[in-house]
């Protein structure tokens, strides 16, 4: 059997993707002079003639028709730009693509394929060698250009000399004090629900208006902000197809959604007389990407949200992208466009001028990707790729997407995700939050469990139920960071709520209201003394009296001894080995104790002694035998 060399099997898939090409020997290259045919050493590789048959046929096209054929370009250029609406900025990918495709490319074969009419002449045009050659030359043009953005892209790169210092510096993170920065949370402030959780509620109010279920649907945005200092999601509707839209377009959008995270209240908020006329759903010119597109063409727009100032009118607020780095890389927010969702009207603002009520003039993913800069490039580029000493980078998600969730701090919405080492093992080395509206950048130094770990260990806790986890969020608890999270079940509804230490992610505590897993938290910290050794006033109770009953128990892992004192049916809990000395007491003995009120079980905190000072607990019996150990 004939073997088929590479370069034939390269004919072949080209003759077979369309292109002409006629290979073949001429008599010098099969046998040169004083030389042998065949394979021999003197023979030349064939001569191979590379054929493009659209441009084959411009090349016989007169003046006229080369003329009418730019017009039309031009006309579908302009069209291609009005619907597309790249932007007109050099350090935009997008208006790469569309200046090759649209301008590069067909100039390229109108340029080569007048060469080619030249060189060979044609029935209407006669053979010029000069401009034969001229119009090769200027062919290359474009292909100059598009080799241009080549080079600006690889000068982009983290590797080129100097750009690793430069991604390290996009954003600047100060690492703070976790108990001094972030303030006790407010239960009544706190998200309760996530993203998920808010789409089926606002699904459900919107289900109550049917005069607005035949015409409009939810948006899927639901951007989560601060409004009148509480966390919301708000949404806009959104026509529900085109026919819809058609028949509404002079009305417009008559209302959004909007759902309280923290109370899981939802409503469909109507406009009255200033509805929302510039949207997503818009198809042509009141398409809000395309209006404020051409209305600032030289701008690169970043993730568009939808906020509600404190009156509830709606704005699209828009942040400008800049690069720093190269030509394409380094991508920050410099400057901010509002847009009047019911008007239109556009505000062009600096970032520092944004006002206080915006909350996201950063998109999340855009500010976790510069941390993960900082964090990979800060000792260099060669470090980030083999010894990556001192790398971080933040945690990931569990569902192939970004780990990342939201916290109110200083009626602003800050992104909150761990840090972990460059494996991405189990474990984080810290947290950061990032302002939204300023990119403001905290790390708080707090080793412990990933929001992953957290929520399986929260998942555990009702694993006979098969409640799923949500997405942690951080809180301060009695100066203790903490993860907090909804548990809902497979209908996607909230039922009971989870907190977990971040440090210790054996201590998890759940409960059916958030006040409950509160106190069912902190009464477990106290009985673990963790409050106890950061110095927490835990708002112990003292009690004392007869025991009238004792027990023992084994509750995952841990000993307890149940007691119930002689003047009353509450039950009290002391956990070992904390509270060692409990071994030592019977029923009928007298004892004295500090506890927290909890239910079903009140734990105890310490033992005291009959003077009312703390007994000798294990930790200090053990001092106290490491310090003999020494004498001795």
């Amino acid at each position: 059997m004939k073997q088929t060399s590479g370069f034939d099997a390269l004919l072949e898939a080209l003759k077979q993707s369309g292109v002409n090409m006629d290979g073949r020997f001429d008599a010098e290259a099969e046998a040169p002079a004083g030389g042998s045919g065949g394979n021999g050493g003197g023979s030349r590789p064939p001569h191979v003639q590379v054929e493009l048959p659209f441009a084959e046929r411009m090349a016989s096209w007169g003046k006229k028709a080369l003329i009418i054929a730019a017009i039309v370009i031009v006309i579908l250029g302009l069209a291609a730009y009005w619907w597309f609406h790249p932007p007109i900025n050099v350090h935009s990918t997008d208006t790469w693509m569309f200046v090759g495709v649209f301008i590069l490319l067909p100039l390229f074969l109108v340029l080569w394929s007048r060469s080619r009419s030249y060189g060979t002449g044609t029935g209407k045009v006669e053979p010029n060698p000069g401009k034969s050659k001229a119009f090769k030359w200027a062919s290359y043009v474009p292909v100059a250009v598009a080799l241009a953005g080549v080079v600006g892209a690889i000068l982009s790169l983290s590797i080129f000399p100097g750009n690793a210092e430069k991604y390290a510096n996009v954003l600047q993170t100060d690492t703070l004090d976790f108990a001094a920065d972030i303030k006790e949370a407010n239960y009544s402030e706190i998200p309760v629900i996530d993203r998920d959780s808010a789409v089926l509620l606002g699904n459900r109010e919107m289900g109550s208006i049917p005069d607005f279920v035949s015409q409009f649907e939810i948006s899927s945005l639901y951007s989560q902000i601060n409004y009148k200092s509480a966390p919301v999601r708000v949404s806009p509707l959104s026509y529900a197809d085109l026919f819809k839209w058609f028949t509404n377009r002079e009305a417009g959008i008559p209302a959004y959604s909007l759902v309280n995270m923290t109370t899981q209240d939802a409503e469909i908020v109507r406009l009255e007389d200033n509805p929302i006329h510039y949207s997503q759903s818009e198809p042509l010119v009141r398409n809000i990407d395309r209006h404020v597109q051409l209305s600032y063409p030289f701008y690169m727009f970043d993730e568009k949200s939808f906020e509600i100032d404190e009156e509830g009118k709606p704005w699209w607020i828009c942040p400008v992208q800049t690069r720093a780095i190269g030509l394409f890389g380094g991508t920050t927010i410099e400057r901010v466009v509002m847009v009047n969702a019911t008007t239109g009207e556009t505000q062009d603002l600096a970032i520092g001028d944004v006002p206080q009520w915006v909350d996201r003039a950063y998109p999340a993913e855009l500010l976790i990707e510069q941390y993960n800069w900082s964090g990979k490039y800060k000792d260099g580029w060669l470090n980030s790729v083999f010894g990556q000493k001192n790398v971080v980078q933040t945690t990931p998600g569990t569902d192939g997407n970004l780990g990342y969730n939201y916290i109110a701090k200083d009626d602003d919405v800050w992104v909150y995700t761990g840090v972990t080492s460059a494996t991405a093992d189990n474990s984080i080395v810290g947290f950061v939050l990032v302002n939204q509206r300023t990119a403001e950048s905290h790390f708080y130094s707090v080793p412990g469990a990933t929001e992953a770990s957290a929520m399986q260990s929260a998942e555990g806790q009702v694993q006979n139920l098969r409640y799923h986890a949500t997405f942690p969020l951080l809180i301060n608890v009695s100066n203790q960071p903490t993860y907090f999270m909804a548990l809902k079940d497979d209908a996607g509804l909230v039922k009971q709520f989870a907190m977990l230490d971040i440090q210790r992610y054996q201590n998890v505590a759940v409960g059916n209201t958030v006040a409950e897993c509160q106190k069912s938290y902190q009464a477990l910290l106290a009985t673990n003394g963790v409050l106890a050794d950061a110095g927490v006033d835990t708002g112990a109770l003292e009690k004392q009296g007869v025991i009238a009953h004792i027990a023992q128990a084994v509750v995952e892992g841990n000993s307890h001894f149940y007691v119930k004192l002689a003047d009353g049916s509450a039950i009290y809990d002391f956990t070992l080995p904390g509270l060692i000395e409990i071994v030592g007491y019977k029923e009928g003995d007298p004892i004295a104790f500090t506890y927290l009120e909890a239910e079903p079980t009140n734990p105890v905190e310490e033992i005291l002694k009959a003077d009312g000072t703390a007994a000798n607990t294990a930790k200090d019996a053990q001092s106290t035998g490491n310090a003999q150990g020494n004498t001795a």
